[in-house]
């Protein structure tokens, strides 16, 4: 059989590292081929090989059933493969039709013809249903748009062989099902298309085969009509995974925090948070469900000092904490995962154990009278990459270097480590694969048995209903509802959060 790509026997090396270890990939025309494997499993640096990123040690890769040396991404388009990369590489002050001919701009006499581009992008997104503005502003768009402009990118270039990486980590669940609907129409027109992920559901909606990577080696290929999603997990973490997550009864005790009448603003000077009240106790883990843009990353940053309160109070321990600095905030007593790991969960040129005493620097044993103690950094960072599974080369390694997987493990091994009296866990398994998302959740449970309360705040809702002991939805910058974790279900959540009612569906505090 003829590939439309073949890799074979695939070899990248890093300082200290077998990225890949002779894998080898073959994928057929017009089909959805997935690429499964853990965090820092080797996905993204194969499919970088593919791209002329990174250049392999040894192996082949075949395109067309012709033998290729991608050298540079040049080389990559011009072979019609596109990439759609995890972190998008937009500028947010241009266009979409700027970013999109960047690079490849049609000119009339020494002029870019914007008209005309703008045009062309127009035309392609109508044919395949990606209803995006030519003319509208990176910056005012949402990231589901963003990532449908990148899309176009690849399209206006040619693309016939689209490559996405993790393409669902940052969506709601209404933007994964359009993508998906559009990955369905991109085939029937022809393109092949490699989908790098973790998410099994995802897989078993719209993928033909699947190829799982483990720790850098090849372990098979399957036909995804032939497996489930408990074989596919087994053969990517090497063992039988639990998907029900096992808690005993929460037993609640005093309120940890209390928020009363609380008003905050989003970043536009509109109401985002409205009059809101919520107590959350030691010993339970409160879910906060909402569709995406309700009030959820605004209360949480209200709560952790990253942005003022207009009016109302948070209270940790009876004691007041509203617009405290964040660092105030912290040594009160709270942990938090952020929702955007990259803005204010690491800094990316910092080193993994430099990541790891961010909260805890200029404390003993870490520094003494102002001057670090790298010897008590690393030793502290060495002991949580090794409990938490950080899957990285060393400590010294740069943070920017880790899957995002890894970067978010390095974070929640940070935070969880302090044992907060109260922890924020905003979408803290974004990105995560199934092994290391039942190891989190088994992390959250354990600090809700020390006695501790935690604020989990997730848009899937299999993790909302499997990890929380109540259940607080939010809309329109309103608790609408809070309702016992065991006695609800997606449908009633669903409700709820599109605005509805629903009898006895629980009352706010």
């Amino acid at each position: 059989m003829t590939y439309v790509i073949e890799m074979n026997n695939i070899r990248k090396e890093f300082p200290g590292i077998v990225a890949n270890d002779n894998i080898t990939l073959q994928v057929k025309k017009g089909e959805i081929h997935a690429l499964l494997g853990e965090n820092g499993a080797g996905k993204s640096t194969l499919m970088n090989v593919l791209f002329g990123l990174y250049q392999p040690e040894k192996g082949e890769i075949i395109v067309r059933g012709e033998k290729i040396n991608i050298s540079d991404p040049n080389v990559a388009n011009r072979l019609g493969i596109g990439m759609v990369h995890q972190h998008f590489m937009l500028i947010e002050k241009f266009t979409v039709t700027e970013n999109i001919i960047l690079g490849n701009e049609p000119k009339k006499a020494t002029l870019v013809d914007i008209k005309k581009a703008a045009k062309e992008v127009e035309e392609i997104s109508n044919r395949y249903g990606l209803k995006v503005d030519p003319y509208a502003k990176i910056e005012d768009i949402s990231v589901g748009m963003q990532q449908r402009v990148e899309i176009l990118k690849t399209l206006y270039r040619g693309a016939e062989i689209l490559i996405f990486d993790e393409p669902t980590a940052v969506l709601t669940p209404q933007e994964i099902n359009e993508l998906m609907a559009i990955m369905k129409v991109l085939v029937s027109e022809g393109k092949s298309i490699i989908l790098i992920t973790h998410k099994l559901k995802e897989i078993m909606a719209v993928c033909d085969r699947c190829t799982v990577i483990r720790r850098g080696k090849g372990i098979g290929t399957v036909d995804v009509s032939e497996s489930d999603p408990d074989k596919l997990a087994a053969m990517m973490v090497g063992r039988e995974v639990n998907f029900s997550v096992e808690k005993e009864e929460a037993k609640p005790k005093q309120v940890v925090l209390a928020v009363s009448n609380l008003t905050v603003k989003d970043s536009r000077g509109i109401k985002a948070v409205n009059n809101l009240s919520l107590d959350i106790k030691s010993g339970e883990i409160v879910g906060l469900a909402g569709v995406d843009g309700n009030g959820q990353s605004e209360l949480i940053e209200a709560i952790s000092g990253l942005r003022k309160a207009e009016s109302g109070s948070i209270t940790l321990n009876d004691k007041e904490i509203t617009n405290l600095a964040p660092r105030k905030v912290t040594e009160s007593g709270i942990g938090h995962i952020p929702e955007d790991r990259h803005k204010h969960g690491l800094v990316l040129d910092f080193s993994v154990g430099e990541n790891m005493a961010i909260q805890t620097y200029y404390r003993k044993p870490l520094s003494k009278k102002g001057v670090l103690n790298y010897q008590e950094i690393y030793k502290k960072a060495r002991a949580l990459i090794e409990a938490y599974d950080v899957r990285t080369p060393s400590e010294y390694t740069a943070a920017r270097a880790l899957s995002g997987g890894n970067q978010q493990k390095a974070i929640i091994a940070r935070e969880v480590d302090r044992s907060p009296d109260f922890l924020i866990a905003a979408q803290p398994t974004r990105g995560l694969d199934v092994g290391a998302i039942e190891s989190i959740h088994s992390r959250l449970i354990s600090e809700r048995d020390k006695g501790r309360a935690v604020l989990l705040m997730s848009l899937e809702l299999d993790e909302i209903l499997n990890v929380s002991d109540r259940i607080a939805v939010m809309y329109e910058g309103e608790i609408v509802a809070i309702v016992d974790g065991d006695k609800t279900n997606e449908q009633e959540l669903g409700l709820l959060m599109a605005g509805g009612k629903k009898e006895k569906a629980g009352e706010a505090n």
